[in-house]
């Protein structure tokens, strides 16, 4: 399967950890989950591709149509549903209620 152009949903939705040239890492994240890469061009595709700089992790996420579905909106929600379901759990106790 090929990417399907106007889409860059690998490159919003999830956060990378990875270090992504010109962008700040905060917390351990280079870019937070539902930010768009400033890598991306005006047609969403992304100004590293095929050059040393780009991060390991982003060449290795391949398109399929599990991930990618039928359309734009139904690969933001995939990546979405997979960016919350394998995020870290809070560490500690959770705050107490307040009344």
């Amino acid at each position: 399967m090929d990417c399907r152009p106007g889409c860059a949903a690998c490159c919003i939705a999830p956060s990378i950890s990875s270090p992504i040239p010109g962008m700040p890492v905060v917390g351990g994240i280079s870019k937070p989950a539902g930010v768009p890469c400033i890598h991306l061009d005006e047609q969403l595709r992304c100004k590293l591709f095929g050059r040393p700089e780009r991060p390991t992790v982003c060449g290795s996420l391949m398109p399929a149509l599990d991930m990618c579905g039928d359309s734009r909106d139904q690969a933001l929600r995939f990546l979405g549903w997979l960016e919350q379901d394998t995020s870290p759990s809070p560490v500690g106790p959770p705050a107490p209620c307040r009344p």
